[in-house]
């Protein structure tokens, strides 16, 4: 009788412990921020009283990537527009110095920022956020390292307002509970989609979904479960953000798609919850400010097209360039296979066209990606035609863009694309895949008139080929002026900033 009841009390009493625990542990954190503030203020000369702190978490900030051009230049219009805040980064790379990081901003990304506005907060858990730590379960895994970082952060430093701009959205609610302010995200594209989950529930293979799983039903229903009860906390986690800024019109359909989310089987299963739910709302309020957004704002990034839009138009040699990291989604398989198509299909070209692959490769698993590569062009016999370049040096990426008819994305779902816009301010007309950014917004008609070339298979890129390679003298230098423009005119740094302060993100500053 005492055990039962003794379990009856806990059952009852768990409710009521998680708000506590919360409330006590803000209050900790948000009390021992204070000092850290006056610490960091003090250091960098900045009055106490009148700045403000913005924060972003950017775990990987010294990667160089587009999504680090995001960062670094929203920081930047930050630094030059208003004086009073001091921008934070939340970053996990240990191996780098404040000097460092802001030499490489410089050197990589022309971005020149002010050391004296800007503080980094160096993370030493950034491995629970990693691929490698997560061989299982990669969705929930990196989520749950995401909370574990952030944990960290807020324990270093309480901002004003919290910005994520990589996508960690399980992170909201904790920065939202314990932190008590503002959260802003600006979202590249979604940790799971419903595409994920129809590819699972046709039971296709993707790499996303491997055939060991898509081949049985009773795994594959599983793993349908596991995605629903994922969309549904990453819905959850979404809604916990104050502002919602996307880099596409891809990736806002499919966050608005999910703010919207509903699932009565979820809803149904979280009813043990709702005692917990209402006490944690009475004894941990919401920030004052917030708002739970509802749909997502497109801003897109930033793309520097300086180097490039004045490279010559005309004169251009049948050189295909690829630009993408060398990663499984980037089907560089795909364009090997499209540019033996079009020799099979097109003889006469041997000889007289190639196709270069420039990336990044990051790790091993990379690295036999490239391997693969090489072999297939080998086991195809039009190796003498296909170079391949990782790691190839960004003044070699320049050379290769200024002399190419074609820039080549193969990616199924690409959320944005902003080698395809280099492509085009490079003056290579674009052969993409007919989905995502690259449709909807990049390669798109300029005065009613194609700026480029869609494609969805082997057959499609090589007919792409074809018709460039073909076009008119006029047609062809027409085309290349025409996806110029859309390069320079719709995705520069000044509209980036523009599209950055309409969001409304300083209301909850």
């Amino acid at each position: 009788m005492a055990a039962t009841t003794a379990v009856l009390f806990a059952l009852l009493a768990l409710p009521l412990l998680g708000p506590i625990f919360v409330f006590i542990h803000g209050r900790r954190i948000r009390n021992g921020s204070q000092l850290q503030r006056k610490q960091i203020l003090s250091s960098l000369g900045l009055s106490l009283n009148e700045t403000k702190i913005v924060a972003f978490f950017h775990p990987y900030c010294n990667a160089g990537g587009g999504g680090e051009r995001v960062l670094w230049t929203a920081i930047a219009a930050i630094q030059k527009s208003d004086p009073n805040i001091l921008c934070a980064v939340y970053t996990g790379d240990t191996d780098a110095t404040k000097d460092e990081i802001i030499a490489k901003v410089d050197s990589r990304f022309s971005i020149s920022l002010k050391p004296s506005h800007l503080h980094f907060v160096f993370l030493d858990k950034r491995r629970w956020v990693e691929d490698a730590a997560w061989p299982r379960f990669t969705l929930a895994g990196q989520s749950f390292g995401s909370i574990v970082l952030v944990l960290e952060a807020l324990q270093k430093l309480v901002p004003d307002l919290f910005i994520d701009s990589m996508g960690y959205a399980f992170t909201y609610h904790v920065v939202e509970l314990l932190a008590r302010i503002p959260v802003v995200a600006y979202t590249h594209y979604p940790t799971i989609s419903t595409d994920m989950l129809n590819r699972v529930k046709e039971r296709k293979v993707w790499h996303t979904n491997s055939g060991s799983i898509s081949s049985s039903l009773i795994l594959s229903s599983l793993k349908l479960f596991y995605y629903r009860l994922f969309m549904y906390c990453y819905s959850h986690s979404l809604r916990a953000a104050s502002v919602m800024m996307v880099n596409s019109t891809w990736t806002k359909d499919h966050i608005d798609s999910i703010l919207a989310q509903s699932d009565i089987l979820m809803d149904f299963l979280q009813l043990p919850l709702t005692p917990y739910l209402v006490f944690n709302n009475l004894l941990n309020p919401r920030h004052p400010k917030k708002t739970s957004v509802r749909e997502g704002k497109i801003v897109y990034p930033p793309c520097d097209t300086r180097a490039m839009k004045d490279f010559p138009l005309e004169g251009r040699e049948k050189l295909i360039v690829s630009v993408a990291q060398f990663r499984p989604e980037k089907d560089h398989p795909m364009q090997v296979k499209a540019f033996n198509r079009f020799l099979e299909r097109y003889p006469s070209y041997r000889g007289k066209a190639r196709l270069v692959l420039i990336g990044g490769s990051r790790n091993e698993s990379d690295a036999n990606r490239v391997k693969h590569l090489t072999h297939l062009s080998q086991e195809l016999k039009i190796d003498p035609f296909v170079s391949i370049l990782p790691n190839a040096p960004y003044p070699t990426m320049l050379n290769h863009l200024s002399r190419a008819s074609i820039g080549l994305n193969t990616m199924v779902d690409e959320h944005f694309g902003i080698n395809v816009v280099e492509y085009m301010a490079a003056g290579a007309i674009p052969v993409a895949h007919k989905s995502a950014g690259p449709l909807k917004d990049i390669v798109v008609p300029f005065d009613d008139k194609p700026t480029g070339y869609h494609a969805i298979d082997e057959d499609g890129f090589a007919e792409a080929f074809r018709a460039v390679f073909e076009m008119s003298e006029k047609e062809d230098l027409e085309m290349r002026q025409r996806a110029r423009k859309v390069a320079v005119q719709r995705f520069g740094e000044e509209q980036f900033m523009d599209a950055w302060e309409a969001s409304g993100w300083r209301r909850f500053l």
